[in-house]
């Protein structure tokens, strides 16, 4: 006797989805410019190449920005070996437990000032799990994290400008840096990210590793190696993709016109934001130095408070959400909202600073 076989479900694979629309369309398209302008194609591809090339190769790979990503995850390892987050966090609890919120929150901010964005997420991420951080917490230290510049080099570069201006740089740097580690988390504990809680010295595990001073060495060596060729330059690549994109289609003129007009109003110097927002804030503070000694000074302390943080875009948008999705207990689409949100409160930092504190700084 044969046994009755369930009939087979009917497949929904008739039914055109999306993607199918827009692949039918992709492959029309492709077809025409082959037939009707068959160059389009490899100049977008030029045009694409043209955009990303300075950035990674000039910048990222035979500059000094590359070995300092390096040598940055060196310091940070030795540091965190030699027991600066257990201090860190010594400070910090009596502070943080007054505020409701687990003490961790502050260490990426300050290994992104010591070193670098990509290395204090690398080694925060770990730290703040270990921590038993709420996922709210995580995102208020990403948040926090983008408000320090990711540079030591973009700070004393920054200082070397303002001095050119004759802007005095003690109250901008308190107001602008150091302030914002500890007002940011409490904002936003009390407004987006409400799940924290208070965490006492004795709950807290210490963070200083056990390994050789050797291994540290070469591990984290090899570690920033790994961070720079396999996320940070496809994350940069794949920004500057879309803004070949952009440019080849003949919009980003018309973007970046009204960027300039943007931080204009917000009181940031145009070419030196864009520089920040786009490349580097190391290379718009070096060249805020080479402006006009006539230029608003309230536009100089702006582009000083946007270049030191957590910028590029494709820092925002790229680096940050890949290395705290593999570090901490966040995924890609949480570090990116957080960023952003830490982006958004830099942008109204540096607005407030320069039209209010700049008549006292001059």
């Amino acid at each position: 006797m044969e046994k009755n076989q369930a009939p087979n479900p009917k497949t929904t694979r008739s039914k055109w989805q999306l993607f199918e629309v827009i692949g039918i369309l992709l492959v029309f398209g492709s077809l025409f410019l082959l037939i009707f302008a068959p160059h389009s194609l490899s100049e977008l591809f030029n045009t694409i190449i043209k955009e990303v090339k300075p950035i990674v190769v000039d910048i990222f790979l035979t500059s000094e920005v590359g070995i300092a990503i390096i040598v940055s995850v060196i310091v940070g390892r030795l540091l965190e070996r030699l027991g600066f987050t257990d201090g860190l966090i010594r400070i910090f609890v009596p502070i943080m437990k007054w505020f409701r919120i687990n003490p961790s929150v502050i260490i990426p901010s300050v290994y992104n000032i010591l070193g670098d964005i990509n290395a204090a997420g690398k080694i925060s991420g770990p730290i703040l799990v270990k921590a038993k951080a709420t996922k709210a917490e995580q995102k208020i230290a990403i948040a926090a994290m983008i408000q320090s510049p990711q540079s030591f080099a973009t700070f004393v570069l920054g200082l070397i400008a303002l001095t050119a201006f004759n802007i005095t740089a003690l109250p901008l740097v308190i107001l602008s840096i150091f302030v914002p580690i500890i007002v940011v988390p409490f904002i936003l504990s009390r407004t987006i990210y409400r799940d924290t809680k208070t965490v006492d010295l004795e709950e807290l595990p210490r963070f200083t590793p056990n390994t050789r001073f050797l291994q540290t060495i070469f591990s984290s060596a090899r570690e920033g190696a790994e961070l720079l060729f396999l996320i940070i330059i496809p994350a940069v690549a794949a920004v500057f993709f879309f803004i070949g994109a952009l440019k080849f289609i003949g919009v980003w003129s018309v973007i970046e016109s009204s960027l300039s007009s943007i931080l204009t109003y917000l009181s940031i110097e145009p070419s030196t934001g864009i520089v920040s927002i786009l490349a580097a804030p190391t290379l718009a503070v070096a060249q805020l130095t080479d402006l006009a000694s006539n230029i608003d000074p309230r536009l100089v302390v702006g582009s000083f408070v946007l270049a030191n943080s957590g910028l590029p875009l494709s820092v925002i948008f790229g680096q940050v959400p890949v290395t705290w999705a593999e570090s901490s207990g966040l995924n890609e689409r949480e570090v990116l909202g957080a960023a952003i949100i830490g982006m958004v409160l830099r942008f109204i930092t540096a607005c407030v600073l320069g039209y209010f504190l700049t008549p006292f700084l001059v």
